[in-house]
């Protein structure tokens, strides 16, 4: 079998190869999308728009076309296999026209043919221009997706755009530069009570990025327990060099927090570093959180004293493990604790089960003597 081989001639050439790249220059500096990336896109699509506007209306394999585009200019090549007999002159060509453009050829051989696209260059050009926006589209959508995927679990500040008037969803504009972009909170993840016009602060959790057909969703959060932790890595030293660590938090967004946490080190007060001198560091959580209610606990390996924190502020009696029953404890309290322990509409025995993961009976001294 005789060895398939390229042999290939200078084509004809559109000079528009210097324009083109000057194009995706200035495109990769205001966009950050690489010419060679939008080089092969070009290329691709200038291949795709010959085999699909040949005068023989035949919609030849796509390694069958070669596109050559450089600041030199644009040159298109069509590969045909040499053969003694034609049967499909879209992707075949005889032997003795073969040698005239190449007098090496062999049978078996492949030979690239140069196309004269100077007919062509209406429609390339055209064809370039939709491959550039549709280019910038999708490396964008790319650059967004990859961009917040990586920002996952991270708290940024943004501006609130618009307020859908129907969903109560808001779009808010997060990021900076080319990394700046649209994202939604949901009125699902919307603090209870929180009312924003366009143009005002926000700080907002990154739940996901999610890419579609059309444009990458970012989808933030004000209701998520992180919001919590993330403020207070922020507004506390301790806690961003390790010496006090955040182990649980339970929340009801709006109304009340619970956060457990633990020293690293000895000598080092956990529950004082969050709150900071004067209260002021969760004081600023707080504010931030629209008077959102946190109660800041000691965590323990013991689930009895873990429990006993948990219920404050609330003083407890005792608390034992029921027998039989796993995650279970019975708590005592001071009768006149008995509501304050329990809190509004049952919220602060709530709380401390789901930060502690316990199931809490609550009982008043007087009843359980």
């Amino acid at each position: 079998m005789a060895q398939r081989k390229s042999k290939k001639t200078e084509a004809p050439k559109i000079d528009i190869g210097a324009e083109i790249f000057a194009s995706l220059r200035e495109l990769e500096k205001l966009k950050g999308i690489s010419v060679d990336y939008m080089v092969e896109r070009l290329k691709q699509a200038m291949a795709n728009a010959y085999r699909k506007d040949r005068e023989d209306h035949r919609d030849i394999p796509a390694e069958n076309v070669v596109v050559d585009l450089s600041e030199e200019g644009l040159y298109m090549y069509q590969v045909k296999t040499v053969v003694e007999e034609v049967e499909d002159s879209a992707l075949e060509i005889h032997i003795d026209a073969a040698k005239n453009i190449n007098p090496d050829v062999k049978l078996g051989d492949n030979v690239s043919i140069p196309v004269d696209i100077q007919k062509f260059g209406r429609i390339a050009a055209q064809t370039a221009k939709q491959v550039v926006i549709q280019g910038i589209r999708e490396a964008e959508r790319g650059m967004v997706y990859e961009s917040y995927s990586s920002k996952t679990q991270e708290l940024l500040t943004g501006t609130v755009l618009r307020i859908d008037p129907e969903s109560g969803d808001i779009l808010v504009t997060v990021g900076q530069g080319n990394e700046q972009h649209n994202a939604i909170l949901r009125a699902s993840e919307q603090i209870p009570g929180e009312s924003y016009r366009p143009g005002d602060h926000v700080r907002v959790y990154v739940l996901e990025a999610r890419q579609g057909n059309r444009s990458t969703n970012v989808y933030v959060s004000r209701t998520h327990p992180n919001v919590v932790r993330r403020l207070f890595e922020l507004e506390t030293p301790e806690i961003a060099d390790g010496q006090v660590e955040i182990r649980n938090i339970a929340r009801e967004a709006g109304s009340r927090s619970k956060m457990a946490v633990r020293a690293t080190m000895e000598g080092v007060d956990p529950v004082g570093a969050c709150v900071g001198p004067r209260g002021g560091r969760v004081a600023a959580v707080v504010e931030e959180l629209k008077g959102e209610k946190i109660d800041i606990v000691v965590w323990s390996e013991d689930p009895c004293q873990y429990v006993s924190a948990a219920l404050s502020p609330a003083d407890v009696v005792s608390v034992e493990l029921i027998p039989g029953q796993k995650n279970a404890c019975r708590v005592l309290v001071p009768d006149d604790q008995l509501s304050l322990a329990i809190g509004k509409e049952g919220q602060n025995a709530r709380l401390a089960a789901r930060l502690t993961g316990f199931k809490i009976d609550i009982k008043p001294v007087s009843q359980a003597e």
